[in-house]
């Protein structure tokens, strides 16, 4: 550009003459008068070089990747590598080079071009991502519910085992804490966590825990099309931003709370950060934001899945493919389980009769060994053998009792011992170890005496029978006893 400068200025300005210019530069005279008719470089303009042996194929390439469209599958459609040996069976003769260029062309030209869209206040939207964190030394995939509000760029995101109805609500319980209230419009993709059936463009058919939901919390859904994930591009990008930057380096925890509340403090932290284009922080636009928010209901929804089932001859239900344990005196009955992201809870009727932490593997079985002591009142002997005791760890003094009852009682030391374990369906395990340390220590080995020592700061009182409280039995009268009678029996007994 500066020579280009220099010779417009000496022969326009300086009145250099053209001749002297061709002299010293040697350039052509043609490229002189382009010089001094542009006053920049003129783009270099080049005509489409002919085709002569791929063009007769070019209407063929183009019915190839006309159907690679869905339904075909992404991983099953063609290559150019494809195309180009499907094209030497039909006789095409030239080269893999200018396959590969046509089509990239078409497919270059063939890219969907999207509307940019406009977002309210008081709008949502919502996915889940995979990552990869090292949990407890051990390197697992994690799945992570993400609700991002495009108005405010404000999002939240919490960390689950696997993406099911549970994580699904839980997720919005979490996010709506967060945010401060409930976004009126919230946009899903076709999940099976919300979508039970596609009737239409945008009619779902929903799924029951969707629509409790839904109910509790009465906010209006959308859901994108088919394959255009684009109407959600926001928290599309947020799953991607989140597992750049708060799962880079991967994440090493001890367990998912830790995980979460790292998480939750990080999305904190962003609420600080002000986002290209706009004016104010996140946190001062996401206050401007909740007046456009539903309130929250003053419950939080019991966000789990119910199951109704029965029990079997081992005192087991089975839920989410694993095995959870309830008192035996509940076994062949129905029973109702809630699965929580973090609990089951096993139901008679409304009677909650067990509770276990939840597994998220496959063909578990999660033991109470207090739930079958009563088990054990007809068979004693399975004690030493029953499965639902193999790992139970008891602190030290529970085998010295055994032993000191064994010794005692023989054969009826193990039926006493068992009668102490009894005591754990009514006492914490704490308290009645304190218990059996002091009957230890005084040589009172029986059931009776451990019971007693479960309560050392309440003295024992006899039971008496008072008339507080029942009026209606003050105006009787009862009539001495007679004990003459008694007297008379009893010196006829001794004689």
């Amino acid at each position: 550009m500066e020579k280009w400068l220099e010779i417009r200025r000496r022969v326009l300005r300086e009145g250099v003459s053209k001749r002297q210019v061709l002299r010293e530069t040697g350039m052509h005279w043609k490229t002189l008068e382009r010089i001094l008719k542009h006053p920049a470089p003129p783009p270099f303009q080049c005509g489409p070089r002919p085709k002569s042996k791929i063009g007769p194929y070019l209407d063929r390439i183009v019915e190839f990747l006309e159907a690679d469209k869905p339904p075909t599958p992404r991983k099953q459609r063609h290559t150019a590598k494809r195309i180009f040996e499907r094209l030497q069976a039909e006789g095409y003769s030239g080269g893999y080079t200018a396959v590969k260029d046509v089509v990239r062309e078409l497919k270059q030209h063939r890219q969907a071009v999207y509307m940019p869209l406009t977002h309210r206040p008081g709008e949502a939207q919502v996915d889940f991502g995979e990552a990869v964190v090292k949990m407890g030394g051990i390197l697992q995939k994690v799945h992570f519910f993400a609700m991002a509000l495009p108005y405010s760029d404000a999002f939240f995101v919490v960390a689950y085992e696997r993406e099911c109805t549970e994580t699904f609500q839980d997720g919005h319980i979490r996010a709506f804490e967060f945010f401060g209230g409930v976004p009126r419009r919230i946009t899903y993709d076709n999940a099976r966590t919300s979508v039970s059936k596609i009737l239409g463009a945008h009619k779902r058919k929903r799924t029951d825990g969707f629509l409790q939901l839904q109910s509790h919390y009465l906010f209006e859904d959308h859901f994108c099309c088919v394959r255009r994930p684009n109407e959600k591009g926001v928290v599309e990008g947020v799953v991607k931003y989140l597992r750049q930057n708060f799962f880079v380096p991967i994440p090493d925890v001890l367990n998912l709370e830790e995980l979460n509340a790292y998480l939750a403090q990080r999305c904190q932290d962003d609420l600080h950060r002000r986002v290209r284009g706009q004016t104010a922080l996140k946190c001062e636009l996401l206050q401007e934001e909740r007046s456009s928010f539903w309130e929250l209901p003053p419950a939080p929804f019991d966000a789990c899945r119910k199951w109704s089932t029965t029990s079997n001859s081992l005192s087991l239900v089975r839920f989410d493919d694993n095995d959870y344990s309830v008192p035996v005196s509940y076994a062949h009955r129905p029973i109702l389980v809630k699965g929580y992201v973090d609990v089951v809870r096993i139901y008679k009727e409304d009677k909650q009769v067990a509770e276990h932490r939840r597994k998220w593997d496959k063909e578990q079985v999660v033991f109470e060994p207090i739930h079958y002591l009563a088990l054990l009142e007809d068979k004693p002997g399975a004690f030493d053998f029953g499965r639902p005791f193999a790992d139970w760890k008891l602190p030290e003094c529970f085998a010295r009792l055994r032993r000191c009852q064994e010794r005692e009682w023989d054969g009826e030391g193990t039926k006493e011992f068992i009668q102490v374990l009894r005591l754990l369906e009514k006492h914490r395990l704490p308290r009645l170890t304190r218990a059996v340390e002091h009957a230890l220590r005084i040589h009172a080995f029986t059931c009776d005496a451990i019971a007693l020592f479960l309560y050392p700061d309440e003295p024992w009182q006899p039971a008496t029978f008072r008339l507080d409280g029942r009026e209606h039995l003050q105006g009787i009268v009862v009539a001495e006893p007679d004990l003459s009678v008694y007297k008379r029996l009893h010196k006829g007994v001794l004689s």
